[in-house]
């Protein structure tokens, strides 16, 4: 048996101008983070003939064209190898999927690998992201970025500038193990109990992107400014200039789209600065639902009064490796 993982993300600034529609005129720049939670493929041989996929539904078909998962469809489309015709795909997760934190990428990127894995070929992590983008963006036209596969497959902290053509330049954060601690331990997630879909927003961003809207391009202009204005308050442990770097993003982000938001996660928001003592914070991902991230000197005080209106707290640490292979069976 086949089993790979590859790491979910926070998004610590920039995210948006990773969309095609924006960097293929203006380019982009953002901030992010691989964290300790993970999709997981397994992957094996089957005695009998077919193709059996078990995620949050159940498939078991003849032929790749008949498959209803459009990742795991142009992922079999795309590498073709008399090794996969007769294979069961498990996917499983720590995290759900749709609630902001990159898990379309991180599975894409998992699969693809598992995938190469037991076709017997290697494949590194510049060809393993933009395989996993041309997958989501051109074959399946999702209204997705390159933030996702490319800090899944990398793993780290790192900040990538992209530029008209869409090539990523993805460095590592030039940050101190002292100063990643730090950011580690004031870092919160909390959970807000929302699922969304991010593609109505990204679509809709899209959309108005592509169409010269004056407003979303000011605004994506903006929050590229801030990405970079973030990344060098990172660089330089200037952690209060971040954090409020974060507020000014989540303020910037929300004029963007209604549905980035709705009046409980405003509350909630308002309440973790108020009474919790956040300085700053976000949605991750796209918007609408998912996780609020918040940054805190004071975490257990934020987790206290965040819990008490429902919202759990997940622990999480930084993620340094990126998709990987955990098991490679030669018998599987």
């Amino acid at each position: 048996m086949i089993i790979t993982r590859s790491p979910l993300r926070i998004s610590l600034g920039g995210g948006g101008t990773d969309l095609p529609s924006y960097y293929k005129k203006h380019g982009g720049f953002l901030i992010s983070a691989a964290i300790n939670k993970y999709i997981y493929i397994a992957l094996h041989n089957t005695f009998e003939k077919g193709l059996y996929l078990k995620y949050s539904n159940y498939e078991r078909v003849k032929k790749v064209i008949d498959i209803r998962h459009p990742i795991i469809r142009e992922s079999l489309k795309n590498i073709k190898d008399e090794s996969l015709k007769n294979i069961e795909i498990i996917s499983l997760a720590d995290i759900p999927a749709r609630t902001g934190l990159g898990s379309s990428g991180s599975f894409t990127n998992a699969l693809l690998l598992a995938l190469y894995t037991q076709k017997k070929k290697k494949i590194d992590k510049r060809k393993l992201a933009e395989l996993a983008c041309f997958i989501e963006i051109n074959k399946l036209n999702e209204p997705s970025g390159k933030q996702d596969q490319y800090i899944s497959s990398y793993g780290g902290i790192k900040k990538m500038k992209i530029n008209k053509k869409g090539y990523v330049d993805i460095k590592d954060l030039k940050i101190s193990k002292k100063n990643t601690n730090i950011l580690e331990n004031n870092i919160s997630l909390f959970f807000t109990g929302y699922l969304r879909r991010s593609s109505k927003i990204l679509n809709n961003q899209k959309n108005k992107t592509q169409k010269n809207d004056r407003n979303m391009i000011e605004n994506l202009h903006y929050i590229k400014k801030l990405g970079v204005k973030s990344s060098k308050a990172l660089e330089k442990g200037n952690f209060n200039d971040f954090a409020n770097y974060l507020d000014e993003h989540w303020k910037k982000k929300i004029e963007r789209d209604k549905q980035m938001s709705n009046s409980k996660i405003n509350k909630i928001y308002q309440i973790a600065l108020k009474q919790g003592g956040a300085i700053g914070g976000k949605l991750i991902g796209a918007g609408g639902g998912g996780f609020l991230m918040f940054y805190s000197t004071n975490k257990s005080k934020l987790k206290n009064v965040l819990n008490k209106h429902g919202l759990k707290m997940v622990d999480f640490t930084f993620e340094f490796k990126g998709t990987q292979i955990l098991n490679q069976d030669d018998h599987s």
